[in-house]
């Protein structure tokens, strides 16, 4: 109960938050994402992997998250070859199940948890997961030689990319930033985090509830909260990852589904009606599994 009062109560309460206000106030999110994605995050990157001291445990994170993504690619492409699925809808269940919610619900999760040591892995495994989303997400949802020109194009429109890019250039030759700089960038930073907070119970508000496909949500549910977790444990197992690094690094594989993903469904009509209704659900079922988790990994 503790863990619940003291992680992930806070979490949900500024989730809240967002969410009354939208279904009060009909807000328009647009102005308040793009602040949050082209100047808080970066500013949040940037202050993160600049303070950071880099060594190879960050290299063991890459090959952790390219690996659990296609394995969780790979167990949806089985599913929907036994139940002889469409693309369109196998395309819906990689979205909703592969990428998941290490931004706005894993890195503040993390912050409470496990204290600024793992939020700086936090912020590192949702810059990561940022890229494979604007990536491999949009080709997903596109599916096919434009998608893969579209991909790249969100890629490089990512400005967390450059920030992260460019503090860890500034990080490994020892580059020295103006106190009043850095101190506008940190103050700035600060407001990341309760932001897309907000931003996320935003969105989960604007998700409708509709009439179900229970079979396909069911199995997107069981892989995303709980095989995924579950695989990001072994894959740590087999890994000379440090215990932190671990923990963080389940937990992530552990968050509900994306809900960037959410936009990227609507935007190429890549099955959005069961993408919003997974990552709804999903999002519900993580207070008391996120919970769980947590105390068992201590």
């Amino acid at each position: 109960m503790a863990i619940f009062i003291q992680v992930v109560l806070p979490v949900i309460l500024i989730f809240a938050v967002g969410f009354l206000l939208q279904k009060v106030k009909k807000v328009d999110i647009r102005p308040i994402s793009t602040m949050a994605i082209y100047v808080m995050t970066p500013c949040l990157v940037f202050k993160t992997f600049y303070e950071t001291e880099l060594n190879n445990q960050y290299t063991y994170m890459v090959i952790f998250s390219f690996v659990l993504m296609f394995i969780l690619i790979f167990i949806c492409k089985i599913y929907t070859r036994i139940r002889k699925i469409d693309m369109s809808t196998e395309n819906g269940l990689i979205l909703s199940t592969a990428f998941m919610n290490t931004g706005n619900y894993g890195t503040p999760i993390i912050l409470f948890a496990y204290g600024e040591a793992g939020f700086e892995f936090a912020i590192s495994a949702m810059v990561l997961q940022s890229i494979l989303m604007n990536f491999f997400g949009v080709y997903y949802a596109v599916k096919g030689k434009a998608g893969i020109r579209i991909a790249m194009r969100a890629v490089a429109k990512m400005p967390a990319t450059y920030a992260a890019v460019l503090a860890l250039l500034f990080n490994v030759f020892n580059v020295s930033m103006p106190s009043n700089l850095f101190g506008t960038i940190d103050l700035i930073s600060a407001a990341a985090i309760p932001m897309v907070m907000v931003i996320l119970g935003m969105q989960l508000a604007m998700i409708k509830w509709g009439n179900f496909d229970w079979a396909n949500i069911t199995f997107s549910v069981v892989l995303r909260m709980f095989i995924s977790p579950v695989i990001a444990w072994l894959l740590v197992m087999m890994m000379p990852i440090e215990p932190l690094l671990g923990k963080v690094l389940i937990v992530s594989a552990a968050m509900p589904s994306a809900a960037t993903i959410v936009m990227y469904a609507v935007q190429f009509q890549a099955q959005p009606k069961l993408v919003s209704s997974v990552t709804l659900i999903t999002t519900i079922i993580s207070i008391p599994t996120i919970t769980l988790l947590i105390i068992l990994l201590g």
